[in-house]
């Protein structure tokens, strides 16, 4: 793991949009097309505000969420919602967005198929909640175990301990484990604690802990 530590949140979130735009451009200088992983949540919004001005061949960048909650793309909790509004803005506008629901509800083999396609992801951005979940893999959900395999589908239907959370979408552990560069953003003192406390758990306990090892995490106070 490679740890970046910033004064404050808004350099951060500025200098990694730079360095995913770098990275995105380079990877379209050797490929025909590049695929980017996505956060919903509360953190990525000042990232994709930036992002979305970067100067580049945006029509060759597929978008996918690395999760998603099992609500309406209108609803205000819906991270597709977040991303069409303060991503695919402006220069991003023209990228592709590769939806993780299903238009018919019953049709996960497309889903699966279609993001087979982008696979190995180019740039994943992650988050990491204090409990050391990521995408939408939660320690305590019943089907983390399945989604840790290391023959887990693409995308699989989780539901996240407690009651007050929506069930989810999120791309499991092969896929995560599997990109080309992954970057994890995190902010506070509660979760840069949970970050140390996680590179010494196993993923079952600590699920962000399956990409540390090559990630860079960028954290401010």
């Amino acid at each position: 793991m490679h740890l970046e530590t910033y004064p404050d949140s808004e350099m951060m979130m500025i200098d990694l949009a730079n360095r995913i735009a770098g990275e995105l451009n380079t990877c379209l200088l050797e490929h025909p097309w590049a695929s980017l992983a996505v956060p919903g949540g509360t953190t990525p919004g000042p990232i994709f505000d930036a992002l979305s001005a970067a100067d580049l061949d945006w029509s060759r960048v597929h978008v996918v969420l690395t999760d998603e909650r099992r609500v309406p793309a209108d609803h205000p909790r819906s991270n597709e919602r977040l991303v069409r509004e303060r991503l695919l803005t402006g220069r991003a506008s023209v990228a592709q967005f590769i939806r993780l629901v299903a238009e018919d509800d019953g049709d996960w083999p497309a889903v699966r198929a279609k993001l087979s396609e982008e696979l190995p992801i180019s740039i994943l951005l992650l988050g990491m909640g204090a409990d050391m979940h990521t995408a939408s893999l939660f320690p305590g959900s019943p089907e983390l175990p399945d989604a840790l395999a290391s023959d887990a589908p693409p995308i699989m239907a989780l539901t996240p301990p407690g009651d007050d959370l929506e069930p989810r979408l999120s791309l499991t552990a092969p896929v995560l484990k599997g990109a080309m560069s992954t970057h994890v953003v995190i902010t506070g003192t509660e979760k840069r604690a949970a970050l140390e406390a996680a590179r010494k758990l196993k993923p079952e306990t600590a699920p962000v802990s399956i990409v540390l090892a090559h990630a860079t995490v960028h954290w401010a106070p």
